[in-house]
């Protein structure tokens, strides 16, 4: 069955080929003809994406989108996410989430079973674009209040760089101050950034 793999990262600080050798074994195991792949940096909330774009132009019916996880391919709003579902649905692609165990029955036609786990399969990945989305949000929202705290308690600061970097480094910051046995690896995860801006923030801030 061909297979088109889509690989997403949030930051040019981080590698969107991350995951690609697994990706890859995994659709050597499932038996999957992989014949794309499809990877680019930029964040999950946009519905334009260069890339899934160019994916799901090229992807005919009955072909697998394979991705990682749903946070890969979707942290949208509701309204965007069922754009994406609605497009993802006529062109017929079937989409496979690795971690996802129900979605790996979509590779084969499994009949009145098959159409069971097609219906349960869907709601779990919409609950999970949804914690996504929420994961997102809660994220965005922390960031803004740490900011606001920090303006309260000094007015004459002024955040530097870019808006987004200037959220990743608060993230991070309160991620090493209210975990300070937390790893980097972890920190990079959760942060959504690389590894590599975990050991500089921690250089900046006397932490490492």
């Amino acid at each position: 069955m061909n297979t088109h793999l889509y690989l997403r990262a949030s930051t040019k600080d981080q590698d969107a080929n991350r995951a690609k050798v697994a990706l890859e074994q995994f659709a050597t195991e499932k038996g999957l003809n992989l014949v794309t792949t499809y990877a680019e940096n930029i964040s999950g909330t946009k519905l334009n994406r260069p890339q899934l774009l160019a994916l799901l132009n090229t992807a005919a019916s009955g072909d697998v989108l394979l991705v990682e996880s749903v946070d890969r391919l979707s942290r949208l709003s509701q309204a965007d996410w069922e754009t994406l579902k609605a497009t993802i649905k006529a062109k017929g692609l079937r989409l496979v989430v690795a971690d996802l165990p129900t979605s790996h029955m979509l590779i084969q036609d499994k009949g009145i079973t098959g159409q069971i786990m097609d219906v349960v399969n869907g709601m779990l990945i919409d609950l999970m674009a949804t914690m996504a989305r929420l994961d997102q949000e809660k994220r965005v929202e922390r960031i803004r209040q740490g900011l606001e705290n920090k303006r309260a308690a000094e007015p004459e600061w002024k955040p530097t760089g870019k808006g987004k970097n200037v959220m990743i480094w608060k993230e991070v910051q309160t991620l090493m101050k209210d975990h300070p046995s937390m790893s980097a690896e972890k920190i990079a995860k959760l942060a959504d950034c690389g590894v590599a801006t975990v050991y500089r923030i921690k250089r900046e801030v006397n932490l490492a």
